[in-house]
């Protein structure tokens, strides 16, 4: 059995079951491991069948600082309506956005790029908001929120042509994973 409170992503294990694996994630009380014979697996951290070989990343930390940062912002998004400051792209910087009709005898739409960015933006964490709310629904059952989840989930997948606009990929809307 393992005795630190937590290996770091990389340490190579065994487990009496599962055989010699690879830690590739870590959460608060499992881990999330690799194993040779049977793909990933979520083990808890005081599971007797885990012993390690070789420890990388050993810590006393159960969470870094970027997790922690990252918590820290969805509460305050939550409780306080903070949005987060998100780039545009180097590439769309001082741009503007214009929509030309078919029609050549109609004026085409232009407004800058960063307040369309910024509409964009504002939608994204509304609708974040809007998960928030529904994960922390007394009123609906599980089955109601999974439904509404997936509903939501769509939508960030219909947004995803927008993700060209942003600076920084983790900040991109995700749809559906296949």
């Amino acid at each position: 059995m393992i005795n630190q409170t937590t290996l770091g992503i990389g340490s190579r294990l065994q487990h009496t079951q599962y055989g010699p694996g690879v830690i590739i994630g870590v959460k608060y009380t499992a881990y999330l491991i690799s194993f040779i014979n049977v793909g990933i697996k979520e083990i808890d951290k005081t599971d007797e069948q885990l012993d390690e070989i070789f420890p990388e990343n050993v810590s006393e930390e159960l969470e870094t600082q970027y997790d922690m940062e990252k918590s820290l912002l969805k509460m305050l998004r939550l409780w306080s309506g903070i949005i987060e400051t998100v780039p545009l792209g180097d590439r769309w910087q001082n741009g503007k956005l214009i929509l030309q009709p078919a029609d050549s005898t109609l004026k085409p739409k232009e407004m800058p790029i960063e307040d369309f960015f910024h509409k964009i933006v504002m939608l994204r964490d509304r609708l974040r908001v809007l998960e928030q709310n529904i994960n922390s629904s007394k009123n609906l059952s599980d089955e109601e929120k999974v439904n509404i989840q997936q509903y939501i989930t769509r939508c960030y997948g219909s947004l995803t042509s927008f993700n060209v606009l942003f600076k920084n990929k983790e900040q991109w809307f995700i749809g559906e994973k296949s």
